[in-house]
């Protein structure tokens, strides 16, 4: 509402006193012809008069403050009207920072494997390498070599197989002596497996002194891995040279061809072109 309306103002408020100061008894015709004979003042004139000029700054004093306090509260800034809600939630959200804190730095090699998956594949790999090297012991007790050196892949992980299944062969001799390889020997037609994944370098019914024989070309263990297979019986062999196989992939069967005098495999194996010792390898490798 406009402060016109609701307030009087400064002339209106002297209009009033003056009104009532006129039809004021003192002031009647009978007191002003008394006070001219006597020379003496109106009494109720003078004492009204003074009071009047009170009246007069108090309206005034009182019309200042009704118009100019409201106006400026309405003027006071917006950001000075805080209310203690507000000033609880700045208090609540300020933050003090030591200055020499420093954070914590993370090193990588700090941690390690923490969901069940890779703890279950670190426990594997850990009880592989565990098997691998009993094997290996077991191998160089069993045949007087040194085959720890020869481990390329986890035991019975299934890279590397034995080429003739297990219990139907007997080591009659091995690497040494100028023999270079292992002999299994075995009944005729037992089975012939490839010893590791690989390409076929050679499959010949006439391969030297092996008779009828294959060699396969592999990758294991991130190695170069050769390994030969003779004295197979004619007309057994199951692959052609090119040809890809799998570790366990049937090649041929037992024979004793070539400069053979008996049933046997001879079981040969090179890493990066060297020869190594047959049944060491396997145990270190196939498990």
């Amino acid at each position: 509402m406009p402060t016109s309306q609701r307030y009087p103002s400064v002339q209106a408020l002297e209009d009033m006193i003056l009104a009532a100061d006129i039809e004021s008894p003192a002031n009647t015709t009978e007191d002003r012809s008394v006070a001219r004979r006597t020379g003496a003042r109106t009494p109720a004139r003078s004492v009204m008069k003074p009071l009047r000029s009170v009246a007069i700054f108090g309206a005034v004093g009182a019309l200042v403050a009704a118009i100019a306090l409201p106006a400026y509260a309405q003027s006071k800034p917006a950001e000075e009207a805080t209310t203690l809600q507000q000033l609880a939630a700045v208090d609540a959200q300020s933050l003090i920072v030591a200055s020499e804190a420093t954070a914590a730095p993370l090193v990588h090699g700090a941690f390690t494997a923490t969901t069940p998956e890779e703890i279950e594949k670190k426990k594997a790999e850990e009880a592989a390498a565990a098997r691998a090297a009993a094997a290996a012991s077991t191998a160089s007790a069993s045949t007087g070599f040194d085959v720890s050196k020869y481990a390329l892949v986890s035991p019975g992980s299934g890279e590397v197989r034995y080429p003739l299944p297990q219990g139907s062969y007997n080591v009659s001799r091995t690497l040494g002596s100028g023999h270079n390889g292992a002999d299994m020997v075995c009944p005729a037609l037992t089975p012939i497996y490839a010893a590791a994944a690989g390409v076929v370098r050679v499959s010949s019914e006439s391969y030297y002194g092996y008779g009828v024989g294959v060699v396969i070309d592999s990758v294991v263990g991130g190695q170069r891995v050769s390994t030969t297979y003779g004295h197979m019986t004619y007309g057994t062999r199951q692959v052609e040279v090119g040809q890809t196989v799998e570790a366990g992939q049937l090649i041929g069967l037992v024979g004793s061809t070539g400069h053979s005098t008996a049933n046997h495999l001879h079981f040969e194996v090179k890493i990066n072109g060297t020869l190594v010792e047959p049944i060491g390898w396997l145990a270190a490798n196939a498990g």
